[in-house]
């Protein structure tokens, strides 16, 4: 669960997938540099990629999932 704004942006979270990084260069978005300057909110918005729901009134946990072909 999510609260609905995680840390200093207006966003749940975000979704990545294999095609992220290229969206992203294709639109002139250098995800490392985001990264540096802890504004990943910025390229997953501009992207169209950030989850944005307000408010949800829950604050249970975080939720990271990686997944990895062996």
């Amino acid at each position: 669960g999510t609260d609905g704004i995680d840390g200093n942006s207006h966003a749940a979270g975000a979704i990545a997938d294999e095609s992220t990084i290229a969206r992203g260069l294709s639109r002139g978005l250098n995800a490392e540099s985001f990264l540096e300057n802890s504004d990943s909110f910025t390229f997953f918005n501009t992207l169209g990629d950030a989850i944005v729901t307000g408010p949800t009134g829950t604050n249970v946990r975080d939720l990271r999932v990686l997944l990895a072909s062996s």
